[in-house]
């Protein structure tokens, strides 16, 4: 999959991206399961028990879209359902290049994938530099309950950052100011439970990236998974030069 810029990322739905650098296609975050077959989130492997939602609509909550799911990769940012799902595992060719966080690269393995390749910090795959990067998923404790979670840089001619589920906070600055970076996605959907605070990116997250950087600036990770509470009609009115993509949507530079 080749497109004119050196850079394009399409939207496929909620977190899960084809991001394409230099001819070079990676399937990020692939969530599979067919609308409103998953349980819903606090019933999720890695997910404290002790957390509610106000909204209990069965996830994901909108179709997977029509596109064509051709890739040279896979990356997962981490191993919460909703960017690595039990139809991923099912449909992903057990021989696919799959790079992951080391604390997770196990747990691949035993699911039958055969080339995975833990990130520790720097990596290549086509000619193209992969560098995992930090990522907070939500505030104080309730962040550590919710485990690990990394972004991935994608360096060639040009330079991608998913940045994954985070907040903003210092390292995700600091990432951007080391790489510049030409486009940057962010996770965004203010992901809510009803206890503690959000734990993706909402509006003050998104604006303060948006005054860090003077990169393509692109934002998912919206109205797919029941607690992501805040819209893309919301985000959209209340930032500037921000592109918030619909499901099956592409965008380059």
């Amino acid at each position: 999959m080749t497109t004119d810029s050196d850079i394009s990322v399409q939207l496929v739905r909620n977190a899960t991206v084809l991001a394409t650098v230099d001819g070079t296609t990676f399937l990020v975050d692939p969530l599979f399961t067919p609308q409103g077959e998953m349980p819903t989130v606090t019933e999720a492997p890695g997910v404290p028990g002790f957390l509610t939602t106000e909204n209990q609509d069965r996830n994901p909550l909108v179709p997977l879209p029509d596109v064509d799911l051709s890739y040279d990769a896979v990356v997962v940012t981490h191993r919460h359902p909703d960017h690595f799902d039990e139809a991923a595992i099912e449909e992903l060719d057990a021989d696919v290049p799959l790079f992951c966080q080391p604390e997770e690269a196990d747990a691949f393995t035993e699911e039958g994938f055969t080339d995975v390749r833990p990130v520790d910090d720097e990596t290549s795959f086509d000619d193209i530099s992969l560098h995992r990067t930090p990522g907070r998923h939500g505030h104080g404790e309730l962040a550590e309950g919710m485990g690990p979670v990394s972004g991935f840089v994608f360096e060639a001619d040009e330079t991608l950052y998913i940045a994954g589920d985070t907040i903003w906070y210092d390292p995700v600055e600091e990432t951007l100011d080391q790489f510049d970076p030409d486009m940057v996605v962010l996770n965004g959907g203010e992901a809510q439970f009803e206890q503690g605070d959000p734990i993706t990116m909402g509006v003050a997250d998104i604006n303060a990236a948006r005054d860090a950087t003077d990169a393509t600036l692109v934002v998912d990770h919206m109205e797919a998974i029941n607690h992501c509470l805040l819209s893309r009609e919301e985000l959209r009115s209340e930032t500037e030069d921000v592109l918030v993509p619909e499901d099956g949507e592409q965008i380059t530079l």
